[in-house]
């Protein structure tokens, strides 16, 4: 075999030595980098942003693996493709942060003053923020990094004004007092979106109000809040407190008399079918109060603190809930009490307080004809959410939305353009506009979903008319979780079909799940089961990183993983390694496929070839990412490497020329498709196979169908069928992988006679001598295949292990056998386990027959 000159590749593939190198080129190279000026089909994808006081977690880089995977695969396509990325200035969190640095010099940001400490904050956003993008860089993301945006910059902010004034005028945005949610430690509203809950353990105590005919019980796990109550609700119908409807109860501990009311919204079937009704401070409790017109008493402040007179003013709500029962309980006012009694709790996102329910002025957007048409535009199917079975989940978000607070009490973040003027004047300001001398602006800034909401436009330079927006509006695809479905995605739906004209954000919203740990659970640092994606990249490479949350991500499904599952990765980008080396070292070059020239075994990998690009074209169309991973992931290591790279070995040892220019198509093809789930491993591979620039621009595979080729799949399967059974065979034997044997194949006659020779170097088996006498036979679907193993094995050795399995298998088919043959345990047994028990039976009688074959097999003596 003449000997080629091959383009030089390290024995070993260490991902350090080439990830940081690849993506700094691709970064320089400008392959990441959209035109709007191109006449090529758009593709885009907004990078949901990450806040900028976060890091790189394992739910981000499943979520951008998955969306790396479709751009990089859109750019080999040939289309225009936008996959642009930025923060979230993420005022809550990051105020929380900015705080904790200047409360270390003994100082509060009211110390600084609110200019002095938005300046504080800008400075740890230059300094400290944004850590995570540098660690996109090390997963290999391929953002357009031209077009980073910052949900803080003067072109989103313009795009704020701009949206805000819009909907103030249009009467979408109003000021009003409301039951929101509140956090005594960040001190501020927060959006639904802001609050986790969690079934925590409380109390639940049983209070009777009035006395004599007058009596009646509510319960409540806040006993403190009900300093505040201004009635107690009964339902119209319930006959048990028809007679107190109307009139006064005396509230116990305040002095006071309040009314019963008849309300729907009371359950007669829950407790004792009254509640306490306390409009300052409960939100079902405010709207029960407005329809009866009664009166909202608050009794906290916003710190938490008890604000009612009496022994209970200045106790914080926790210290007072139980002072308050302790003095119920003295006046005999306790009927019962339930401890410990879980129920569900609210938490800041944050800061993990406990969340107070809290009247309080706040702004609003009034969602009602926004979540409509969010609604709307999935129905009529201009955007489609897939999986289609989690639409029931947006439309049960959308169609019950609530109005949304978008005031936070906060300095970072944008504020509200409002300004009030020395009477009470009301003037909302837009971005080239300017206020009334002698007007004061609000204080508070908008909730950071208000300026993400934005996202999919604001970043494309809305409110003005760019090219890029022109382009890549409508964003091709949003990937996401589907546990943020309901919040970020339906205020994209909304903000972009009212500022762009009727036209949604995204033709496909793309939902996948959580990441969950091998045994399916939660990942959470209590389980100790928590997985950092940078520490994987150290150890095991970014493509192995990806590839093991590729392969588990079904769409909508949770995804499942494990260190073993990343190490197995590992071995897989190894595997792609040491065959594209192999393939180089004897020649593999990419040029025109001389077609006539061509074996049944170059043809069946051709085949088989056309078929895999189809299914990965099928696959990634419904983002079915596991099901492209393992079509790729079987043909690379079971067709190519353990089954062609073996014919060509052959081959090639028999001077087929044509075989280099085969394996140069099939691994020139075969990176390509791998490179969206595997980037940096098929970049060093690929410039080595074809000498290009960069398998970034890399044409797609398509199906050639002039190469499908069925008969020579067809042959090519029933080689591999005879060479498995005859390698099992061997090993029944007791013959080693490596081991030559003399063997009669009778192969005249049959569609795999050409393929002798190929059949005997596969399977170590040399041609029989004249004095050749077979001591073991199979028969393969009419082929005899006769060996000779005297010397090779110890027959008495072998013999012994064969009983030894044939006595177990026995007691096995003896074992199922009296179960089958039990009529109580055949009646009573369900079907699944009786199936199983008579699958045990035929396996049993199966390595019976196989156990006494190889026995019989075996030489006498």
């Amino acid at each position: 075999m003449d000997t080629v000159t091959t383009p030089e590749l390290p024995t070993q593939y260490t991902p350090a030595d080439v990830e940081t190198r690849s993506y700094e080129r691709w970064v320089s190279e400008g392959y990441f980098t959209a035109d709007p000026s191109s006449e090529r089909e758009p593709y885009s994808i907004v990078l949901p942003p990450p806040n900028v006081t976060g890091v790189l977690h394992i739910g981000h880089a499943l979520d951008h693996s998955i969306q790396d995977a479709l751009t990089r695969r859109a750019r080999m396509r040939g289309q225009e493709t936008l996959w642009l990325p930025g923060m979230d200035h993420a005022g809550i969190a990051t105020q929380n942060v900015v705080e904790r640095e200047i409360a270390k010099e003994g100082l509060s940001r009211h110390d600084l003053g609110r200019e002095a400490f938005v300046e504080r904050v800008w400075q740890w956003k230059e300094e400290s923020g944004g850590r995570i993008l540098g660690q996109m860089r090390k997963l290999g993301d391929g953002v357009d990094w031209s077009r980073e945006r910052f949900t803080m910059d003067p072109g989103l902010s313009r795009a704020v004004q701009t949206i805000f004034k819009k909907l103030f005028d249009d009467g979408l945005i109003y000021r009003a007092e409301r039951i929101i949610n509140w956090c005594p430690r960040c001190l501020t509203a927060l959006s639904d979106i802001e609050v986790e809950h969690s079934e925590d353990e409380g109390e639940l105590v049983s209070i009777r109000y009035g006395s004599g005919e007058d009596e009646i019980i509510v319960a409540t796990t806040r006993a403190e809040t009900m300093l505040g109550d201004t009635a107690v609700a009964v339902h119209p119908e319930d006959e048990r407190y028809a007679h107190l409807v109307g009139r006064q109860v005396e509230l116990p501990l305040t002095g006071r008399s309040i009314p019963v009311v008849a309300d729907e919204h009371v359950d007669p079937a829950f407790g004792t079918g009254a509640v306490k009704v306390t409009p300052a401070h409960d939100p079902n409790d405010f709207e029960i109060g407005r329809r009866h017109s009664l009166p909202s008493l608050i009794v906290m402040d916003e710190r938490g603190v008890i604000t009612a007179h009496g022994p209970f003013e200045g106790l914080d709500r926790f210290e007072a809930r139980p002072a308050v029962v302790a003095a119920l309980r003295e006046q005999g006012r306790i009927v019962a009490e339930k401890r410990p009694y879980l129920h569900s709790v609210g938490h800041c996102s944050r800061c993990k307080t406990v969340v107070e329910p809290r009247l309080s002025l706040q702004w609003f957007v009034n969602v009602s004809p926004l979540a409509k048409a969010a609604g709307d535009a999935v129905r009529e199917g201009r955007t489609r959410i897939h999986p289609p079975e989690l639409a029931k989940r947006y439309f049960d978000w959308v169609d019950d939305m609530h109005d949304w607070c978008i005031s936070r009490q906060l300095w970072w973040g944008h504020r509200i353009p409002v300004w009030y003027g020395p009477e009470g004047e009301v003037v909302c300001v837009g971005p080239d506009e300017e206020p009334p001398a002698g007007y004061v602006q609000d204080s508070d800034v908008l909730d950071t979903w208000f300026s993400s909401g934005l996202w999919p436009f604001s970043t494309l330079g809305w409110p003005e008319k760019t090219p890029e927006l022109a382009k890549f509006y409508p964003t091709s695809v949003l990937v996401t979780g589907y546990d943020i479905l309901f919040f970020w995605v339906a205020r994209m739906m909304m903000f972009g079909i009212y500022a762009m004209e009727g036209r949604p954000p995204f033709h496909t919203v793309a939902l996948h799940g959580m990441v969950r740990d091998q045994y399916g659970k939660k990942m959470s640092k209590s389980f100790g089961n928590v997985v950092d994606p940078l520490d994987w990249v150290e150890r095991f490479g970014a493509d192995a990183t990806r590839f093991t949350l590729l392969r588990g991500a079904n769409p909508g499904s949770d995804v499942a993983i494990s260190e073993e599952w990343a190490g197995g990765s590992r071995n897989f980008c190894n595997k792609i390694w040491n065959a594209t080396r192999f393939a180089l070292m004897n020649g593999a070059t990419v040029g025109e496929l001389p077609v006539e020239e061509l074996t049944a075994a170059d043809r069946w990998i051709l085949s088989r070839l056309q078929e895999v690009v189809g299914t990965v074209d099928a696959a990634f169309e419904e983002f079915e990412f596991a099901r492209v991973s393992d079509v790729l992931y079987h043909f690379a290591w079971d067709e190519v490497c353990d089954w062609y790279l073996e014919l060509a070995k052959i081959q090639l040892a028999a001077g087929q020329e044509h075989t280099r220019l085969v394996l140069g198509h099939v691994f020139d093809a075969l990176l390509r498709l791998l490179h969206p789930l595997v980037p940096f491993v098929t970049e060093e591979l690929w410039r080595a196979v074809t000498a290009a620039p960069s398998i970034v621009v890399a044409p797609w595979p398509v199906v050639q169908e002039s190469l499908r080729d069925g008969d020579a799949e067809k042959e090519i399967v029933a080689l591999q069928g005879l060479v498995t059974e005859i390698r099992r065979f061997r090993s029944d034997q007791g013959l080693k992988p490596g081991q030559r044997v003399a063997a009669r194949l009778s192969l005249t006659g049959t569609a795999l006679a050409p393929h002798e020779g190929a059949i005997r170097s596969l399977l170590r088996l040399d041609q029989p001598s004249d004095s050749f006498a077979a001591t073991a036979r199979l028969d393969v679907g009419g082929i005899q295949v006769e060996i000779d193993t005297a010397g090779t094995i110890d027959v008495a050795a072998e013999r012994k292990r064969l009983e030894k399995d044939l006595a177990v298998a026995r007691k096995e088919a003896a074992q199922v056998a009296a179960k089958l043959g039990n009529e109580q345990f055949m009646s009573k047994a369900p079907d699944d386990v009786v199936a199983k028990v008579r699958a045990r039976a035929a396996q049993a009688d199966q390595d019976i027959a196989r156990l006494t074959a190889q026995l019989d097999a075996l030489p006498v003596g």
